[in-house]
């Protein structure tokens, strides 16, 4: 409990002390009392100190009064914390007769909202005096009057309430008249003048008289009115009214000429002087602008609007004259009885838009006055949201509500509300009011990027330029701003302990992906990298995705000749017989290609032949057949080339030279087969054969002796021979492993078995090729020619210390 008093003294003729106190303050509301017509300026109460605040939350929470009627009498002074007058005070017209009378406003802080109700008291100070209506009042009075005789008069109007309003009247001179002041039913004072002694019209024919009304104040306060009485003779008698107050209820809105209430007056005078008239009093004043009264009738109609919300009540003098001038009073009270003719009056006191996203429910957004001038269950008022939810109204205390969140706000889903608030009253019909306010729901870092698939593939093609881009990937963000401004990073992965930034780089603006170096299908076929996105939120939020790389195959690379094998130390001849039926399988060119589809399809194509009828070369197999039937005038030497592409774009070739022999026995072949190592003819002399047969026969011990030890060192290097490669080309003795592209589809659609033996054995042959077909091979030198024996397609060497196999997968058609 808190209070606070303080004294001002009025230079008036007698100085009047008074006490501005604040009254108990609880539950955020302060009472203060002040006088009226204050200075403007004027202390009113430290506000700060009653209700337990400071100045800086004062400050901070942007404290500020609200009134209903939106006129501010009171002032807030945030600097000190002390309320003041701002605009002068007049009581009367603030409140007219009402006491006590006071200001409610409410004083409005933000950051948390609060709401602190003021009521400032306003007493009155005498500053009006008592006013007649007419400056002049005239009676006409008979001569026949006797004392005791009633007069009315005009009441004085005081604005002023208590002790300073209108006290007592005085009459100057009395000789003939006295006032008597009287009370009503209701409590309200009226004065009339009575006869004393009888007047003589001979004597004097007119009065003038002076009727003062006084107020109570101090200094009092007075004011004049003059009463002129003209002596009348004859009517003896005044009227009189049935009831001295009439009382009864009109409903506002009421139509025009509606008949409120009838009067009646009775003269006991008879002929003209018992004819009684009917008027308002003067001193009814703005009242006679709502109603007529028909002097005949006595009956009182409705001439204007009625508000309820104007007046409540309304108060009519009735005087009821005779034709001799003699008359009495009444007076007319009329309830007004309220209709739902208003409508709710919304209006918003505070709003805080926008709101952030995460705002806990519960959060006030707004408050808000709802006012309805009718009374009773007109004026009583449900308040309603739309949309509800996420929004609900709370109310606070009377005509107060809050507009505060109901669940949890998403601006991804809803960036922007329109809420409705409605007012409806209880009245019949109901009437409602709406006021629509736009939300926006701020944005926070809620969401991270979001890539359109969850992994990307791209393709680049070999021996690219550095720097092309390869690929773009994208993200999105459902928050707005700099929460939703996307960067993005290469994640620095290893493959085979090289990072991803020395194969790509990428864009962090637009994330297009480019590649650093140039790509070697034949080294890498493909790499996999992670692209991270990021937004700009505060803390960022960041997801990952996964793009492969695959490199395209470019024919870069020449098919490679595996069987013929070409060395510059002896030539291979294959043996065909002259028995040879159509179709013989002489042998088979083997290639590869080490780039893959369709550059390494391979086609064979016979490019030169020394008899170009006998043979043919399969196209797709690289398997040379004779394609008639070998004759006894067939050359026995015949040279073949073979030239072999690819079905690149465009295509690369390689050739092969291919030697064969058409002969029955190996004396033959030998003595047409020593044109291949010299190119030119020799003598068939005896001389010649036998310098011949002894070098073949040291030929012979040297290529055992080199046979032996390359036995030995086969095994040592058969997992090198069979599985290492050198460059893109892997190193295998005369025929290939099985070969085949990535789709699958290879040169080499047929597998064919060839066996190699070698052996130690002096007594055996050292070298034996098994083929499908029977057939000879002759190797030939510079030196000399060796013939190898003939091995049928099934036999075996029971003797071979050692023996290899190899499969290849040969095309045909």
């Amino acid at each position: 409990m808190a209070s606070l008093c303080f004294a001002r003294v009025w230079k008036w003729p007698l100085q009047l002390l008074l006490c501005v106190c604040a009254a108990e303050v609880a539950r955020g509301q302060v009472r203060y009392s002040v006088p009226e017509e204050m200075a403007t300026g004027s202390f009113v109460g430290n506000i700060v100190q009653d209700l337990g605040l400071d100045v800086k939350r004062l400050k901070s929470g942007r404290a500020r009064i609200f009134t209903e009627d939106s006129r501010e009498y009171i002032g807030l002074n945030s600097d000190k914390g002390t309320l003041v007058v701002k605009e002068r005070i007049d009581r009367e017209e603030l409140c007219a007769q009402v006491s006590p009378c006071s200001l409610q406003f409410q004083i409005i802080l933000e950051n948390p909202m609060e709401l602190h109700r003021v009521v400032v008291e306003i007493f009155d100070i005498n500053d009006n005096a008592p006013a007649f209506a007419r400056k002049e009042m005239r009676f006409e009075i008979s001569e026949l009057a006797v004392p005791g005789a009633r007069f009315s008069l005009d009441s004085a109007k005081d604005p002023d309430v208590g002790v300073n309003t209108l006290q007592t009247y005085a009459l100057h001179p009395s000789d003939h008249f006295k006032l008597k002041i009287l009370s009503r039913l209701d409590g309200t004072k009226y004065v009339e003048m009575i006869l004393q002694t009888a007047l003589d019209r001979e004597q004097q024919e007119e009065h003038r008289l002076i009727l003062t009304a006084y107020d109570g104040g101090s200094p009092r306060k007075s004011g004049t009115v003059k009463i002129n009485i003209a002596v009348l003779d004859a009517n003896d008698n005044t009227p009189v009214f049935s009831q001295d107050l009439y009382k009864t209820s009109l409903p506002e809105n009421s139509l025009r000429g509606t008949v409120v209430l009838t009067v009646t007056a009775t003269d006991a005078d008879k002929g003209t002087n018992g004819e009684v008239t009917y008027s308002f009093s003067h001193s009814t004043g703005s009242v006679t602008d709502l109603f007529d009264i028909n002097p005949n009738t006595g009956a009182i109609t409705a001439n204007g609007l009625i508000d309820f919300e104007k007046a409540k009540q309304y108060e009519i003098n009735v005087e009821a004259t005779d034709k001799g001038g003699l008359t009495d009073t009444s007076k007319v009270l009329i309830d007004v009885i309220d209709m739902n003719d208003n409508p709710p009056v919304i209006t918003i006191m505070s709003f805080s838009n926008p709101i952030p996203e995460d705002s806990a429910p519960e959060t006030v957004i707004a408050m808000i006055n709802i006012k309805d001038l009718d009374s009773g269950k007109n004026g009583q008022v449900r308040c309603s949201v739309n949309p509800d939810p996420p929004f609900r109204i709370k109310s606070s205390s009377s005509n107060f509500y809050s507009l505060i969140t109901g669940q949890e706000l998403d601006r991804e889903k809803v960036p922007e509300y329109n809420i409705t608030i409605t007012a409806t009253d209880e009245g019949s019909p109901p009437y409602s009011a709406n006021k629509t306010v736009t939300l926006r729901i701020a944005d926070i870092n809620d969401n991270a990027p979001v890539f359109q698939l969850p992994s990307y593939t791209a393709y680049v093609l070999e021996n690219n330029a550095p720097g092309v881009s390869i690929f773009s990937v994208t993200a999105s963000d459902k928050d707005s701003g700099n929460n939703a401004h996307l960067s993005y990073f290469l994640e620095d992965k290893q493959r085979n302990g090289i990072s991803a930034s020395t194969y790509v780089s990428i864009n962090a603006e637009s994330g297009a992906i480019h590649a650093v170096r140039a790509f070697d299908y034949e080294q890498i076929k493909e790499f996999q990298i992670r692209v991270r996105a990021q937004d700009g939120g505060s803390p960022p939020l960041s997801s990952n995705v996964t793009v492969t790389i695959f490199i395209k195959d470019q024919n870069d690379n020449a098919p490679q000749i595996l069987y013929p094998v070409q060395t510059g130390v002896s030539q291979v001849a294959e043996m065909v017989p002259r028995s040879a039926d159509v179709g013989y399988l002489v042998t088979k060119v083997v290639a590869v290609d080490v780039d893959s589809g369709q550059n390494a399809w391979l086609s064979y194509k016979l490019l030169k032949a020394t008899d170009r009828a006998l043979f043919e070369v399969g196209s797709q197999n690289g398997e040379i057949r004779t394609i008639r039937q070998v004759t006894d005038k067939d050359a026995v030497k015949q040279r073949l080339t073979v030239v072999v592409e690819d079905n690149g774009q465009p295509s690369r070739s390689a050739t092969v030279n291919v030697n064969v022999a058409v002969a029955d026995s190996f004396p033959e072949v030998l003595s047409e087969f020593s044109d291949f190592a010299h190119d030119k003819d020799y003598n068939d002399n005896l001389t010649f054969y036998l310098v011949l047969a002894l070098a073949v026969v040291s030929f012979l011990f040297i290529l055992s002796i080199i046979a032996i030890v390359s036995v030995k060192c086969y095994r040592w290097r058969r997992d090198r021979l069979f599985y290492k490669s050198s460059a893109n080309l892997p190193v295998i003795p005369y025929y290939p492993p099985l070969y085949a592209d990535s789709t699958g589809t290879g040169t080499l659609q047929r597998v064919y078995n060839y066996e190699v033996c070698r052996t130690t054995d002096s007594r055996k042959s050292d070298m034996k090729y098994i083929r499908p077909c029977s057939q000879s091979v002759i190797s030939l030198d510079a030196s000399g020619t060796q013939t190898l024996p003939h091995v049928q397609e099934k036999g075996t060497n029971e003797d071979s210390d050692d023996q290899v196999s190899f499969g290849v997968l040969m095309p045909v058609e």
